[in-house]
């Protein structure tokens, strides 16, 4: 039967800094043959190993443990990196012109949320001046150029919403194509053409949003 905790084994146990103590304890033990089996050194060495692995064990914690008990373990809210999958995460390529005062895109988990992608080229420079067709061609490009920078294709997109000034009908078909270059052709993503008095910078006929659900690499297994 093992005998009691001594005193330097219940501090070993109740230590803060568990590797640097069992160093130095176990370093009072001869490494060679007087680790005889039944010595008092070797049951030290074996209470030694028991000690660590217990406080080793209490420092990592399990997968759903954290602090005051609703935290996600090592990975959790307060844990390193704080990696929360419900962050924002807001992307602002610096080689794209955005409108004043938006970010181009928020991911917050799965989602990706893309503001309204205008005929802007990466100097700023308006593409297209009155020409409809050219504009959206333009507006697609930039969305698609978003949905990669946030980790998305355009078939993962689920919602679009089109704002054109002065909207006419006869739009339609100059719109439709300039997207079909981008687009899914089977599955399109659910939207909406909305016609507006204007757009935000001066000769914009066109702009483009988007919500994009990002699919997981990899799927769940199915039980």
């Amino acid at each position: 039967m093992l005998r009691p905790y001594s005193a330097t084994e219940r501090l070993l146990v109740n230590t803060t800094h568990p590797v640097a103590v069992v160093s130095t304890w176990i370093s009072g033990c001869p490494l060679h043959s007087e680790l005889n089996e039944g010595s008092e050194c070797a049951m030290r060495g074996t209470v030694t190993i028991a000690a660590a692995v217990i406080i080793l064990g209490a420092c990592m914690g399990s997968p759903g443990g954290g602090r005051g008990g609703g935290g996600g373990g090592r990975f959790g809210p307060g844990g390193p990196g704080d990696l929360e999958p419900t962050r924002p995460r807001y992307i602002n390529p610096g080689t794209l012109a955005a409108l004043p005062g938006f970010t181009h895109a928020v991911r917050v988990g799965a989602t990706l949320y893309v503001s309204g992608e205008v005929a802007l080229d990466s100097t700023g420079k308006l593409v297209g001046p009155g020409d409809v067709r050219a504009q959206a061609r333009q507006a697609f490009a930039n969305l698609a150029f978003v949905l990669k920078i946030g980790g998305a294709t355009p078939a993962d997109v689920a919602k679009l919403t089109i704002y054109v000034v002065n909207y006419s009908p006869r739009d339609f078909e100059a719109i439709r194509e300039a997207g079909a270059e981008f687009l899914p052709a089977r599955n399109p993503p659910a939207g909406i053409i909305v016609g507006v008095q204007a757009l935000p910078l001066e000769g914009l006929l066109i702009a483009v949003d988007a919500t994009a659900v990002i699919r997981a690499m990899f799927q769940p297994r199915q039980r």
